[in-house]
């Protein structure tokens, strides 16, 4: 109840998630704004430190969802960052991939063995990167890492690699999942050509831009049936976007 002459309180805004956090722990500058750039763009927030050091100090003041943690670092080597990060009791269970240009089986075996989650070699795609993370995290914090995404009638679900809309089951190759997948993320954003081969075939791998035509073509002709609206949107001269709400004229 409010008294006379007094205000009343503002209404209390809804609670959202926060985006879970990932700490990138890697002295070469180009590959750090890389892998901030992407990340950011999937979803997560990103802090970044340059040394083992300071990997430990921004995972005291907050406590991180990942660490993408480099092998050769300047002051404490990854190796011995990960072996300080898996003594202690609060953070035994972070979520740890080693990243290194050390691809010998050997190394790989001490990685792991000091207690690293996974162990990517460079140079590696991004596309395989955010699959190495999904899979961690399903493995360690399932909440942070939703295997079945679904937008109106289509539901998109990665563990199994189905995708269903209204009930039937919706035959799609690799390629068109992995389009679907990553443009049902971000309903009614605008995504190029190139942005789209960069994010489902990976900024290494050199493929012709109407590539992208091609399997956009295919991935509507498995999505839509008689009478069905397109969810996949076509702006002229910018790409394409996922909308569920659109209608084809």
């Amino acid at each position: 109840m409010t008294l006379a002459g007094e205000s009343a309180a503002p209404p209390k805004k809804a609670r959202t998630a926060a985006k879970p956090l990932v700490v990138v722990v890697e002295d070469e500058a180009p590959l750090t704004t890389l892998l901030s750039y992407n990340l950011e763009r999937e979803g997560y927030r990103v802090s970044m430190a340059r040394d083992g050091e300071e990997a430990l100090l921004i995972v005291d003041e907050e406590r991180p969802d990942l660490i993408l943690l480099d092998w050769m670092l300047p002051q404490i080597s990854g190796i011995e960052v990960c072996r300080r990060l898996r003594a202690r009791a609060d953070t035994r269970n972070l979520p740890i991939i080693m990243l290194t240009a050390r691809g010998e089986e050997a190394d790989r075996i001490r990685g792991l063995d000091t207690g690293a989650d996974d162990y990517i070699t460079k140079p590696f795609s991004m596309t395989e990167l955010f699959a190495r993370i999904r899979a961690v995290m399903r493995r360690i914090r399932p909440a942070l890492a939703d295997d079945v995404v679904r937008a109106g009638e289509i539901q998109l679900d990665r563990a199994a690699h189905r995708v269903r809309r209204g009930g039937r089951d919706v035959h799609l190759g690799p390629t068109e999942f992995r389009l679907l997948d990553h443009l049902i993320q971000y309903p009614g954003r605008v995504f190029s050509r190139e942005q789209l081969l960069d994010a489902v075939w990976g900024s290494d791998v050199y493929v012709e831009v109407r590539t992208v035509d091609v399997h956009i073509g295919r991935l509507r002709k498995a999505l839509n049936k008689k009478g069905e609206n397109d969810p996949i949107r076509t702006v002229r001269s910018a790409g394409y976007a996922f909308d569920e709400t659109f209608e084809a004229p």
